[in-house]
């Protein structure tokens, strides 16, 4: 009979609902969650009341030990850090660069769920940038936690098909499962001595930077097919908009349409009745399915139609502000 190899104790770094189902798989599986290391609590919201974190919401539930340093190098923090005990740390979009300090904490060092097939979208916005510039796979690298940003040895990697009008909240969503199945994979494989890491190839190296609200601006002289990949890819934050009739409009969801249809200049409205709402780009008609005016709920077109008045050769033009 086979003795199976010890548990590793685990520290988890993490903080938004994307590392909550690999928080919640290390729970469940044979290596003790020994602490949870998040964010502190921020003022969200139109009161700007304080909130809890989806992962400290979860390590709650747990009775975990939860730590929320402001700053990594504070003394106080490291020593609790230290006083946990792990074997190993683990990071999932925990949001913050970790210090040589917290790296040589754990015995066996860090390893981190990114959303990305390593080294292409590096950084902070790999699904978003991904699903923005077209991409048809995306996937997750478990990788080992470096100095470097996401260059680190990759552990295992696996691909995931994006949908040609998949947003990039489904995409995130299901890379968060994916991911975290992935990471006790190869958390198991760690503690029985058969994880390998593989050194990412660097000329193959992209970053995907941080988005802002004015990657929301829509140019119409990009092609349908562009705008409709920024459309989905901003969704649910901080999405593409436009302005029309002098006032921002939020799109939501798109589609591009097959047959190119007569030409007109970009941003021009082609048919604005019922569920037709087209719109000429810089190459092709967008049509677009939901929207949403400023502070307004979001409609779909026949909605959003019905309660405002539309004709034929009104343009779309790029916002003046952000949102």
């Amino acid at each position: 009979m086979v003795t199976p190899a010890a548990p590793l104790r685990i520290v988890f770094f993490g903080t938004p609902d994307f590392a909550v189902p690999t928080l919640q798989a290390l729970h469940d599986s044979r290596h003790p969650v020994v602490g949870v290391v998040t964010q502190p609590d921020r003022a969200r919201g139109r009161g700007h009341h304080s909130q809890t974190g989806p992962v400290k919401q979860l390590a709650e539930q747990f009775g975990l030990t939860v730590l929320q340093p402001e700053r990594l190098r504070d003394e106080e923090f490291l020593d609790a850090l230290r006083g946990l005990d792990a074997d190993l740390g683990v990071v999932a979009a925990y949001g913050r660069i970790l210090t040589d300090a917290v790296l040589a904490t754990p015995r066996l060092g860090l390893v981190n769920v990114h959303a990305s097939l390593l080294p292409k979208y590096r950084g902070a916005a790999p699904i978003h940038r991904a699903v923005m510039a077209g991409e048809t796979v995306t996937g997750v690298t478990i990788m080992r936690v470096v100095k470097a940003l996401d260059a680190g040895p990759m552990i295992s990697r696996e691909a995931r098909a994006i949908g040609e009008d998949e947003t990039s909240a489904e995409v995130e969503r299901d890379i968060a499962r994916i991911g975290a199945r992935a990471l006790v994979e190869a958390v198991e494989a760690m503690a029985e001595g058969r994880a390998s890491e593989t050194p990412q190839y660097e000329p193959d190296a992209t970053y995907a930077h941080k988005i802002d609200k004015s990657d929301g601006i829509i140019d119409w002289s990009r092609p349908a097919r562009a705008i409709h990949d920024q459309i989905r890819g901003l969704h649910p934050w901080p999405h593409a908009y436009s302005e029309l009739q002098g006032e921002r409009t939020i799109l939501l969801r798109s589609e591009v349409e097959r047959e190119p249809g007569p030409r007109a200049l970009p941003g021009i409205v082609l048919d604005a009745h019922a569920d037709q709402f087209r719109v000429q780009t810089g190459d092709g008609v967008l049509r677009l399915l939901m929207l949403q005016r400023e502070g307004r709920r979001p409609l779909t077109a026949r909605e959003f139609l019905a309660g405002r008045r539309i004709e034929p050769g009104a343009r779309f033009l790029p916002s003046r502000g952000t949102p």
